[in-house]
């Protein structure tokens, strides 16, 4: 953009919403004391869309997917659930769940251990999509919907762009 060039704010913004899948979900489980992940986050993004007047551009969920033969039920509750959810047209990243064992007391105040799955990468990936759609002007307005500290840095990269765009 040319040094001179007034920077004009769109009639209408685009809005994109980024989710982290686990972090809503124990965050609504903290908060509201839900068991299950009973969330839609489509009708969530289109409500906040219409209340500030945004153009919905679309969804992106990221969350860690159970292995069938460590964690069944969750396997096949969240199989089920981002199945919906493509099908509604949300944009679905979900790896693998990595197990690596943690130390637990028992009740007879014993230590055991059981395998405990960890998402790898959800938060680098969500971070990179971010920054990259920015990029390619896909949004004005980036919803995020995670509290997770280490996204502030894509938010930063993101604001750094836009700056060097206008200026």
């Amino acid at each position: 953009m040319e040094q001179n060039q007034i920077f004009r704010e769109p009639a209408k913004k685009r809005a994109v919403a980024f989710f982290d899948g686990q972090n809503l979900y124990h965050r609504a489980k903290e908060v509201f004391g839900h068991e299950i992940p009973n969330y839609d986050p489509k009708k969530l993004f289109t409500a906040i869309c219409k209340v500030q007047g945004w153009l919905p551009q679309g969804v992106r969920f990221y969350t860690g997917m159970p292995k069938f033969r460590k964690q069944p039920k969750w396997h096949k509750f969240w199989r089920s659930k981002l199945l919906r959810m493509r099908r509604e047209g949300i944009d679905v990243t979900d790896p693998w769940l990595h197990y690596r064992p943690e130390k637990i007391i028992l009740g007879d105040g014993t230590i055991g251990t059981k395998e405990r799955g960890c998402e790898k990468g959800i938060d680098v990936r969500l971070a990179l999509d971010m920054v990259r759609l920015a990029r390619q002007g896909q949004y004005d307005v980036a919803i995020l919907f995670s509290q997770d500290q280490d996204l502030a840095e894509a938010i930063k990269e993101i604001k750094l762009r836009e700056r060097k765009d206008i200026g």
